[in-house]
């Protein structure tokens, strides 16, 4: 068996024979004419003159095999107390019906279809009924802000939007009716009509002709077919997190996708049809569509599909409960999940209650894993802790450790090594590429591999100004880091998030590390502050696990000292404070941006992804009792 290195430098030299390889383990409508278009614009294009349907991928062509019978989704919902399960035949069945149902209501190959709904098998049913139909869906994360969903619908301009009466939290029933017709009543795209999941827990009140009833519509409709559309026509679109004003639509195409979903299942994540496969993330985000609902079902696996939380439904135990309940082999989630665990139960208490044996690998992405979780995790599990890189934009992981080729040492606080089709450099602002071990800007030079985004909806020239224009021949990732000797590279921040403390450019991912390392501290962030003096300052905020055993001053002298003595007195790390809980978005990556922005006390927008509001409030008391903060618009 060829061992990463082969694999990775054959992919760099001959990607068309690489990927045209990959390619043939899925089914074609039509075989493509060229593996790689080198000349399409703006970036190069995959598969070029194939056509395909990704349902068909996913579902018929495992009943087909003889798959029908077993699992392919299991929906676990602590917050409803329910319970369910499809078989390949079972899904496919449904999802055909709904494809039956969105036909009806005249959605044909190339609409848009606008999905809003929480985690239920429904949303993951419209994602593969709107692909059945050659349509292209747009999730947006249940919930959310009337605001923020107009500004996708007014964008994406959906034919149908399939909706939910309500989202469930572990201590509220949140209402998505109301915010979605207050979204559709401000926007001058209207969709022709919405479909309507009632949940017992809050039905909604429904609009005469432009609503329908979800189970009412399935009675009556008949299945349909998979429709073949071009490999290189969009599959899905799907907004990046935080935008305000012109959302930023990534887009995904069909064929190219659907070979890094497939290929990275088996070498990335070592698993294989008839494994269990858990994404403990939400339809709504870019690791729902890729490895709730497209990846492990592309791959034959059977996926869990979990409406709760780490913790509080009911208990720290919550995730051991799923494993051990559905045989999961593999685990993927945030490293925010694992803190939120370890600091409700940092002895791992919980864990003694259920048989893991089953589990064989954590993956952690979304945003960087300080060592101190990684470790933590490895120490209670007793099982491989995988820490890679990647982002929406790229739809599966720049940098991780390809299990199912070769388990290459695993570096604490690096995703470690650059995946096939990524041909990762680090640039200086110059462009000039840096030697290992020096920290710049993190760039792939093109052509990127299949599954990243070929552009923005309907916005080729924001797509260039965003990922393009700073490096030619490079997408830019906005991410800073290095490379080391060895090769593996090492995020540490996003661009933003590297502050210029009295000319030194300083990395507050590095300084996040060195705090979460101490004994006490559950999860930290670390932000720079403006100084007139040297420009900026970092500024520590903390939270401590349960049972800590110190607080106050004399922790905070503590860690001021513990990131003196790691980082160096260059990195004028004089202030933390303790703090209850940090900001987070929906997806678990903490709003540093926002906290900075009240630090300095320059006006700031509510962020539309924020989980909790209030959080920011008692943010901003934490960093008056500094000297700092401002106000929002």
């Amino acid at each position: 068996m060829d061992c990463y290195q082969e694999i990775y430098e054959r992919s760099l030299r001959d990607p068309e024979g690489f990927w045209g390889e990959a390619a043939q383990a899925l089914e074609w409508h039509k075989p493509w004419e060229q593996v790689l278009d080198r000349t399409a614009k703006p970036v190069p294009r995959w598969f070029v003159g194939g056509e395909f349907n990704t349902c068909h991928n996913a579902l018929d062509r495992h009943v087909a095999a003889g798959r029908g019978d077993q699992d392919a989704l299991i929906w676990d919902s602590p917050v409803s107390g329910s319970k369910r399960r499809y078989t390949y035949t079972q899904l496919r069945d449904e999802v055909a019906r709904f494809a039956g149902v969105l036909r009806g209501l005249g959605v044909e190959k190339g609409d848009r279809v606008l999905i809003y709904m929480p985690m239920v098998p429904e949303a993951a049913i419209a994602m593969l009924a709107s692909a059945r139909l050659g349509a292209i869906h747009s999730v947006v994360f249940g919930g959310f802000a009337a605001r923020e969903l107009a500004t996708r619908i007014e964008d994406a301009e959906p034919k149908v939007i399939v909706s939910a009466s309500c989202g469930i939290e572990p201590n509220r029933i949140v209402e998505y009716k109301p915010l979605l017709d207050e979204a559709i009543a401000s926007v001058s795209h209207k969709p022709e009509h919405c479909v309507i999941l009632q949940r017992p827990q809050q039905p909604a009140s429904m609009i005469d002709g432009r609503d329908i009833d979800w189970a009412q519509a399935m009675a009556t409709a008949e299945p349909a077919d998979c429709v073949p559309v071009a490999a290189t026509d969009p599959l899905y679109i799907l907004y990046t997190s935080g935008t305000t004003g012109q959302p930023k639509g990534v887009v995904r195409d069909n064929g190219g996708h659907a070979v890094a979903m497939l290929w990275s299942m088996h070498n990335i994540y070592d698993v294989r049809a008839g494994d269990v496969f858990w994404a403990a993330s939400d339809v709504g985000w870019v690791v729902g569509h890729s490895y709730i609902v497209y990846a492990p079902l592309l791959a034959g696996c059977t996926t869990v599909m979990y409406e709760g939380k780490p913790v509080g439904t009911p208990d720290p135990g919550a995730f051991w409960r799923v494993i051990s309940e559905y045989g999961v082999k593999v685990l993927f989630t945030a490293p925010t999940a694992f803190r939120a665990i370890k600091k409700e139960d940092p002895e791992g208490e919980y864990l003694a209650q259920y048989d893991l044996s089953c589990m064989h690998t954590l993956f952690l992405a979304g945003e960087r894993c300080d060592p101190d979780t990684l470790g933590w995790a490895q120490e209670k599990l007793g099982k491989p802790v995988i820490d890679h890189w990647w982002q929406t934009e790229t739809g599966w992981a720049i940098a991780a450790n390809p299990l199912g080729i070769e388990v290459l040492p695993v570096k604490p606080g690096s995703p470690s090594v650059p995946m096939p089709g990524y041909d990762v450099r680090i640039l200086d602002e110059q462009g000039e590429e840096l030697p290992a071990g020096e920290m710049g800007n993190i760039v792939i030079r093109l052509p990127l591999p299949p599954s990243c985004l070929p552009t923005l909806w309907r916005n080729d020239q924001r797509f260039i100004e965003s990922y393009l224009a700073r490096y030619p021949g490079c997408y830019l990732t906005g991410d800073a880091g290095y490379r080391d000797e060895d090769g593996y590279l090492w995020i540490m921040s996003r661009t933003d998030d590297v502050i210029n403390v009295a000319g030194h450019r300083l990395s507050t991912g590095a300084m996040e590390e060195v705090l979460a390392s101490h004994p006490d501290v559950a999860e930290c962030a670390v932000i720079g502050v403006a100084d007139a003096l040297k420009g900026q300052l970092p500024l520590g905020l903390v939270v401590l696990k349960a049972g800590a055993q110190k607080a106050g001053e004399a922790l905070c002298t503590e860690l001021v000292a513990l990131v003196r003595e790691r980082i160096g007195p260059v990195a004028a790390f004089k202030q933390v404070a303790v703090v209850a809980r940090l900001p987070k978005t929906r997806s678990g990556k903490i709003l540093r941006g926002t906290m900075a922005k009240i630090a300095d006390g320059v006006e700031w927008r509510m962020p539309a992804t924020i989980d909790d509001p209030a959080i920011l409030d008692e943010i901003t008391e934490a960093l008056r009792s500094l000297g700092y903060a401002g106000s929002s618009e």
